[in-house]
């Protein structure tokens, strides 16, 4: 056998694998054997058929399996004795495979590339505070009275906080946006709608801020301007007035802290309940904490070392990220055609984070194996649960599915190294901000 190396890019080669006569001649006629072996042909018992009738009767057969053995030796011998670290196959261009002749193979290939990673211990970080103040306390139980309130008609104008129940019919230029945006009718004319005022949730935006100050009953023209990159291609950029009249107002009337709305949050006293919402603050931050401290080692990493990246890799990952822009836009009301007009966009901002992901995973890929950190059985069994968990399925119906897509699980098993080498980072770092220093 004899290989020869080129480089097509740093991380993409050529790799060609020329097998010699003898040995394709070898890999046919261990073929010859074991079809010799099951063959059925008439006037011979099993295995005493000349193998030159075995041969002509199941030529088609060995043929086609003779070019699968050749391929495969030559991609798994070419690979050892070029010494290359092989990330994927790109292409295949193979020869005329004959028995009794030399035959070459020609791989296309990426390669992981070469590179150090140096100083990935004690990384100085700096953590967010977990301390949880007075004033956290209250917001979130007033977050949790506002879930409890209750809406009661007033008749006085809109103020900050009140939903007020509205019709609208919308124009641009004196051009009804129900001729405008027709697949649209929520922006164009509604008989009732409800906003709350002073709220960033809005359908139409900064259309319920000039609701504060008027009363059921109330007509009123008002003017929007919707952004550029707006949801509805139609109106991105474009200046509309809204003919508006008030149907009714609601202010938001904040349960009582008093004893049936403690007991409605399982507790007794206002200070057990701010215990209780200083536990769930403390979590909260410190998951907070955690994933900021996971961030920036990640930042250090990628910005420690240039090196090329292996397009197959990129590609791959950038295509991910565009299905998942693309399913959390439409999720969110985009339409096809939108995403379509900004297809370059999209595909240039996924191939961006594509490249940062990419990077990252090759630096914690080689850290892994500086310090031999493995994916245990345990690892394994927390990373299921966790995910059948997240996607409501059983434990082990998760597992099965795994284990029946053998690149799904790879892919599984790499995530957890690539998690747990994070987090072993993460420990190790020196972070400062007076607080515990614990991550």
């Amino acid at each position: 056998m004899k290989t020869e190396l080129q480089d097509v890019t740093d991380t993409r080669k050529t790799l060609a694998v020329t097998l010699e006569a003898n040995e394709v001649e070898a890999e046919e006629k261990g073929l010859l054997d074991q079809f010799s072996k099951m063959a059925k042909i008439p006037g011979f018992r099993p295995g005493k058929a000349p193998l030159s009738i075995v041969r002509q009767k199941y030529a088609k057969d060995i043929a086609g399996e003779l070019k699968q053995r050749v391929m495969a030796k030559a991609y798994q011998d070419g690979s050892k004795e070029a010494k290359v670290e092989l990330v994927n196959v790109i292409d295949v261009q193979e020869g005329e495979i004959i028995a009794g002749q030399d035959t070459l193979v020609t791989f296309t290939i990426d390669v992981r590339p070469e590179f150090t990673v140096e100083n990935f211990k004690g990384l100085e970080l700096e953590g967010l505070s977990e301390a949880v103040e007075d004033k956290d306390i209250d917001e979130a139980i007033d977050g949790i009275r506002k879930e409890k309130a209750e809406f009661s008609p007033v008749e006085r104008g809109g103020d900050e906080g009140d939903y007020v129940k509205f019709s609208h019919e919308g124009s641009i230029d004196g051009t009804p946006i129900s001729e405008i945006a027709a697949d649209k009718p929520v922006y164009a004319k509604m008989p009732q709608t409800w906003e709350e005022i002073g709220s960033d949730q809005g359908l139409i935006p900064g259309l319920g801020d000039q609701l504060k100050g008027l009363k059921t009953g109330d007509k009123s023209d008002l003017d929007v301007e919707f952004p550029a990159d707006f949801t509805v291609e139609q109106l991105q950029g474009k200046k509309a007035v809204y003919s508006v009249e008030i149907l009714e107002v609601r202010e938001r009337k904040l349960p009582e802290m008093d004893d049936a709305f403690f007991e409605s949050q399982q507790v007794k006293t206002l200070e057990e309940l701010k215990e209780r919402v200083k536990g769930w603050i403390e979590g909260q931050k410190k998951q907070e904490r955690k994933a900021d401290l996971r961030r920036q080692v990640s930042e250090k990493l990628t910005a420690s070392v240039d090196f090329s990246l292996p397009e197959s890799l990129v590609e791959a990952e950038t295509e991910n990220s565009m299905r998942q822009v693309v399913m959390e836009n439409m999720q969110r009301g985009v339409t096809q055609d939108h995403l379509e007009a900004n297809k370059d966009d999209i595909h240039a901002q996924s191939r961006k984070s594509a490249e940062s992901r990419v990077k990252l995973q090759l630096i914690l890929s080689q850290i892994a194996e500086k310090e031999s950190v493995e994916v245990s059985d345990q690892d394994m069994s927390q990373f299921v649960f966790s995910q059948a968990y997240q996607s409501g399925q059983k434990p082990d119906q998760f597992v099965k599915e795994l284990k029946k897509d053998q690149n799904r699980l790879r892919m599984a098993q790499q995530s957890v190294l690539f998690d747990k080498t994070l987090e072993m980072l993460c420990d190790e770092a020196k972070v400062s901000d007076g607080e515990s220093s614990e991550s």
